[in-house]
């Protein structure tokens, strides 16, 4: 494991061999739901060995409808993300979208994502490298692995060595999403740790209706093939209820399915590891 990744997970008790796990709902709704699904998701990967990474976004910006839910209010959100990390000593994660978001949402999480559509803005890069943060670029639907050196390249340039790419997934006309798994092996050979989105990686987007859909009975498909491929991690949006998700339900992984497949991968990955 990557020393920034180390230092990041230094407050668990993991297994060296396993994969880090990225997990929780799509944006923050309430403390209710924020806490609940940490608790459980920490116990499981405390259990299972796997370090683990929170994540929610406090602001969806990138929203199909301008009807769709964006959040609670960016204080409220960021707080409340900050208050999980403290209360179950585990490091957090958020999106940002702008150049000027990056220094205040690094007030309060570990790690700062780019969003894939917006992964070669420049300026949004170098904002989030500069904050010092462990910064996760998601790969845009639009682009092949390789090419994401150029966003790595970007961020070291600014002064920033702590990189991580997220795979997830490539436009497939103009409603669907394919996972090419050749891009987790190309992103590896830029030599920063490479994450698999599970659950985007199953929208289907641009739908008539205004909202994003999905194919969540192939999550566990996409998070098997990404640990045989040897993804270093994994992302998960998960929640209690999907159905009644105010962000992404289509997609997202079904909170009591989700120990079952970890369980799963755990045995994957112990597989295909050398001793």
């Amino acid at each position: 494991m990557e020393k920034h990744l180390k230092d990041l997970f230094s407050n668990q008790k993991y297994n060296d061999n396993n994969f880090f796990l990225i997990a929780g709902p799509c944006v923050v709704e309430s403390e209710e739901i924020v806490m609940g699904i940490a608790e459980k998701v920490s116990a499981i990967c405390a259990r299972l060995e796997i370090p683990y990474l929170f994540k929610a976004s406090y602001r969806k910006a990138n929203r199909t409808s301008a009807n769709s839910f964006t959040g609670i209010g960016d204080q409220n959100a960021l707080e409340l993300i900050k208050k999980v990390g403290e209360h179950f000593s585990i490091p957090t994660t958020t999106d940002i979208h702008t150049a000027e978001e990056a220094a205040m949402a690094a007030e309060y999480v570990d790690v700062l994502q780019i969003p894939a559509f917006l992964c070669r803005q420049t300026d949004l890069l170098i904002a989030a490298a500069k904050t010092g943060k462990i910064v996760n670029v998601k790969k845009g639907q639009f682009l092949n692995g390789p090419s994401m050196k150029f966003a790595v390249e970007k961020i070291n340039t600014a002064g920033n060595d702590k990189v991580g790419l997220i795979e997830r997934g490539n436009s497939f006309g103009y409603t669907d999403l394919v996972v090419d798994y050749r891009n987790i092996t190309w992103m590896k050979e830029i030599n920063v740790p490479v994450i698999m989105d599970c659950t985007h990686s199953l929208q289907q987007p641009n739908q008539a209706g205004g909202v994003t859909g999905g194919n969540p009975e192939l999550i566990e498909t996409i998070a098997k093939a990404a640990i045989a491929t040897g993804a270093d991690g994994l992302f998960i949006e998960t929640h209690p209820n999907p159905a009644v998700a105010k962000s992404d339900g289509a997609n997202m992984l079904r909170l009591d399915l989700l120990e079952n497949l970890l369980e799963k991968l755990v045995r994957i990955r112990s597989a295909i590891t050398p001793n």
